[in-house]
């Protein structure tokens, strides 16, 4: 048996458990095409270990990067991509006491990874986060990823700040124990945002939907 890796960290996004009556009719079949390419990490994220525990996400250490933001970034709260009908609100997400994302219940709802960029920081990768579906099979929000198009516009309400637009630059599949979390979850390196829910193929015995669908966009200057 593999050792668990990165994937481990976006498992909950995608063990939606669905009514067999309704999973066929409802939700997404096949997956996407890819297209573009995502911003590179700044440097290849270290392989983990077989047989590691479960990593997580990067938390915030005590005291380190103190002094390293002027003031706090704007919280995210509404996320749009006109062109394919997405409009979702958006709450900020931590991590499980099992190592994984936290992930809103509602589906209808985008999650805010808080101990990483926030939309409209300066560098690193801004992750939102969503189940494509409801446990009642009804689609989420983030299912309308699998519409959109490079150049497609989204943007990002902000509490107390101006929103802040981006450009869809790619949009890419992922086998779930290969998604690269060390470049999803960066911190560094040029900004963009980054939205993450499941992908066909689903599989009840094998925990749920095999694959992550990451769309990358980035910021619209000007």
């Amino acid at each position: 048996m593999h050792g668990k890796g990165p994937w481990w960290i976006l498992l909950a996004v995608c063990t939606t458990v669905l009514l067999a009556t309704v999973a066929t009719a409802l939700v997404p079949q096949a997956p996407p095409a890819e297209f573009g390419s995502r911003p590179a990490a700044p440097a290849p994220a270290a392989p983990s270990a077989a047989g590691a525990p479960p990593p997580a996400p990067p938390s915030p250490s005590p005291g380190a990067g103190a002094g390293a933001r002027a003031e706090p970034a704007a919280e995210p709260v509404r996320l749009g991509i006109p062109a394919v009908g997405l409009e979702a609100r958006v709450v900020p997400v931590g991590v499980a006491t099992d190592g994984t994302v936290q992930v809103p219940r509602d589906a209808q709802e985008a999650g805010w990874y808080r101990h990483g960029p926030a939309p409209g920081s300066p560098e690193g990768s801004a992750v939102l986060v969503g189940h494509v579906d409801s446990r009642t099979g009804d689609l989420g929000a983030l299912a309308a990823l699998y519409r959109v198009r490079e150049g497609d516009e989204v943007t990002v309400g902000r509490s107390g700040a101006a929103p802040v637009r981006y450009t869809v630059t790619a949009r890419t599949l992922y086998d779930r124990e290969r998604l690269p979390a060390g470049e999803v979850f960066r911190r560094t390196g040029d900004p963009v945002l980054t939205l993450v829910t499941c992908a066909a193929p689903y599989d009840r015995d094998r925990g749920g939907y095999l694959r992550n669908l990451v769309v990358s966009a980035i910021p619209v200057s000007g």
